[in-house]
């Protein structure tokens, strides 16, 4: 995963000239936290599970 500090400059711009927040600057430059990534794996896995319950 590439350091979101590669890219502050960009991260920046976009939310001085958008009006967003960092997180949602760092979304739309698809950058986004371990923390974050590792809750879309979950949620993923979750809905994968449902899939393959469902009969």
């Amino acid at each position: 995963m590439v350091e979101a500090s590669n890219y502050q400059m960009a991260i920046d711009l976009l939310c001085c000239h958008l009006g967003i927040s960092e997180e949602e600057a760092k979304q739309q430059l698809g950058i986004t936290s371990e923390h974050a990534s590792q809750a879309h794996v979950a949620e993923m896995q979750q809905a994968m599970l449902g899939l393959t319950n469902e009969k």
